[in-house]
């Protein structure tokens, strides 16, 4: 038995972009950072950025070029990829990347830099995502079943 699953929390380092398969089928690009903080040798606090790529495809896709902006927090769950190919000069290249089966939208509408718009929590399962205990934001406009995009 063997486990390929990814589980990142962080915001987003350029607006998405969707492209569509000759199928028909979205398909959506980002990049998104996730940092940690510790003490190097000396005590100092360091801080280090590690950067993914992420990919998400189909309805997914849409909702995350609808919703998502630079700076956006996100939860997500994928799995890990690698790709190859060749490059102009015919070298070989490679690259990892997240491929997203779930991701949800955290903080308040604030706290989405450059979002500016009244977008509702949504997640690519469908499901609502409460804000986390103690965050203080101004209540939310009621939403129904005729506001959410799928």
């Amino acid at each position: 038995m063997s486990v390929n699953k990814a589980i990142l929390v962080g915001r987003l380092g350029k607006d998405p972009e969707t492209r569509y398969t000759s199928g028909g089928q979205a398909v959506c690009n980002f990049t998104m950072a996730t940092d940690e903080t510790y003490k190097d040798r000396s005590g100092e606090r360091q801080k280090r950025t590690e950067w993914h790529r992420i990919v998400v495809w189909g309805k997914q896709a849409e909702i995350a070029q609808q919703y998502l902006r630079k700076g956006s927090l996100i939860f997500l769950e994928g799995r890990i990829q690698s790709r190859q190919w060749d490059d102009r000069e015919g070298q070989k290249r490679t690259t990892v990347e997240i491929v997203a089966n779930n991701f949800r939208m955290l903080g308040g509408r604030g706290d989405n830099a450059g979002s500016g718009s009244a977008a509702p929590n949504i997640s690519g399962d469908a499901e609502a995502h409460a804000p986390s205990p103690g965050a203080e934001e101004a209540p939310a406009p009621e939403v129904s079943d005729e506001d959410i995009p799928f």
